[in-house]
């Protein structure tokens, strides 16, 4: 951590967490600048210490040739006790980097001076997009539409695990599938690399992307945790593993401890993996597929050199925007305010979809520009090869020092959400408002799996009647 930095900009820091709504302890970062000082004492004390040993270490080579026995054994007993106070003051060195490294670990990022104040409300709309929204329904909602076409079963998820799981069914999840294999090929013509995440991660991973594996005092936080992870007594403790609640863990771990050359960056990589969320409620919007303990989700994450990242962000927009425009959805984007941010974005976009059966818009992407928030606390660096890449103006790297990427997160897929998008916009109603199928767009098309059932067709076919 630049802990020169925090310091100096301290009160700007805490204004910055505040009006973000982080959960810091005011009180307590508010010593971090006595706490920084006496660190630099201690490490003078340490450094001036080491010098004077190096050259206590040539006297006492100088006396015992000269067969100096009296100076010798003078210059021994000062080695010793310089030995003694070298080892209190690293001891107290490692009490005060670790009350640093822990209290300046509790600030969020910096947040992008275009980015709204305040809560949820302030979001700015950036851009609509698509067909003009169709009128709220009940008869579009989406677990009514299941029901008839048997697509979701909760009930028996509830008995297999418990409340907000579930199976999907038939054309649900064939429609998974399909959703997955889209948004992909979109992402791998985009340039994005394709990969498979693993869904457990170490806490220690989650936490250094941002994520809160547990909360202050010890509680567990909005992950699961996995307890009966166990190894033979004569080893170590094993690391505490958790549920990825989103594959932008394990994509930003991949990077983890890694330098690379300048002219590698940026990487783009395109991940799918379940994500495991402990806090689905029983509010109305949680009932459904809305919000839900797992779900499928395709990820796009990207590492670029720090002068390169809002580029970036504008680019994995457009491939987001070219995902949800394909499926010929109503959608909005967002440009979410100081207290939606979390800890690790700079700046966030949401993108929302009009669900006329769930009557409102509702979230099935963001995208996040995290800077070198989550690069620090994974030591992700790259080297500038040439002057023309080189560190810019701007950097937070002090001179000599290699620099931290940048990370950006976005969303190319949540599953459950499109489907619940899909089938409310696109549920054809007969003039008794009940439904007679579905009409899925054509994009789809060529990752459909047929189930002989006639319940989907397809957008543009002469056969179909218009979307009431």
């Amino acid at each position: 951590m630049d802990y020169a930095s925090i310091t100096q900009n301290l009160d700007t820091r805490i204004s910055n967490a505040l009006a973000r709504k982080a959960p810091i302890d005011v009180a307590a970062v508010s010593s971090l600048s006595i706490l920084y000082t006496q660190y630099k004492d201690h490490l003078r004390s340490i450094n001036s210490i080491r010098a004077e040993q190096n050259t206590l270490g040539v006297e006492i080579q100088v006396a015992a040739k000269a067969k100096d026995i009296p100076k010798r054994d003078e210059l021994l007993d000062r080695a010793k006790s310089l030995k003694s106070t070298l080892f209190e003051r690293e001891k107290t060195l490692s009490g005060l980097e670790h009350r640093l490294l822990a209290l300046s670990l509790t600030f969020p990022n910096d947040t992008h001076p275009q980015s709204p104040l305040g809560p949820e409300p302030n979001a700015k709309t950036i851009s609509t997009h698509g067909p003009t929204p169709l009128p709220p329904s009940s008869s579009r909602n989406h677990l009514s539409i299941s029901k008839k076409f048997n697509l979701l079963d909760f009930e028996s998820g509830a008995i297999v695990t418990g409340s907000s799981w579930y199976y999907l069914l038939n054309e649900a999840a064939i429609l998974e599938m399909a959703l997955v294999n889209y948004a992909l090929s979109v992402a791998v013509r985009a340039g994005f690399v394709p990969v498979t995440t693993p869904d457990v991660v170490r806490a220690d991973i989650a936490a250094r992307c941002g994520f809160t594996p547990r909360e202050q005092g010890g509680a567990a936080s909005q992950m699961y945790h996995i307890a009966n992870h166990h190894i033979p007594s004569s080893q170590s403790p094993p690391p505490e593993l958790v549920l990825a609640g989103t594959a932008e863990i394990p994509l930003a771990g991949l990077f983890a401890n890694k330098i690379y050359p300048s002219n590698q960056l940026p990487l783009k990589f395109v991940g799918v993996g379940r994500s495991f969320r402990s806090e689905a409620g029983a509010s109305a919007e949680s009932r459904g597929l809305y919000r839900v303990h797992q779900f499928t989700k395709v990820e796009l994450f990207a590492l670029t050199p720090e002068d390169q990242s809002e580029e970036m962000m504008e680019r994995i927009k457009d491939v987001q925007k070219s995902i949800l425009e394909g499926l010929g959805l109503s959608f909005r984007i967002l440009d979410m305010p100081s207290e939606e941010l979390g800890a690790s974005a700079f700046r966030k976009y949401d993108m929302e979809v009009w669900m006329p059966g769930h009557q409102t818009w509702g979230e099935v992407s963001s995208l996040s520009n995290c800077t070198d928030y989550q690069s620090r606390r994974l030591h992700i660096r790259y080297r500038p090869l040439t002057p023309k890449s080189s560190v810019s103006q701007t950097s937070k790297a002090p001179p000599g020092a290699l620099p931290f990427a940048h990370t950006l997160n976005g969303t190319a897929a949540a599953i459950p959400r499109l489907i619940v998008a899909l089938l409310e916009n696109g549920a054809v109603l007969d003039e008794n408002d009940e439904v007679k199928h579905l009409r899925l767009p054509k994009i789809l098309r060529p990752f459909w799996i047929e189930t002989g059932r006639n319940v989907v067709q397809w957008d543009n076919d002469e056969t179909i009647p218009q979307t009431r």
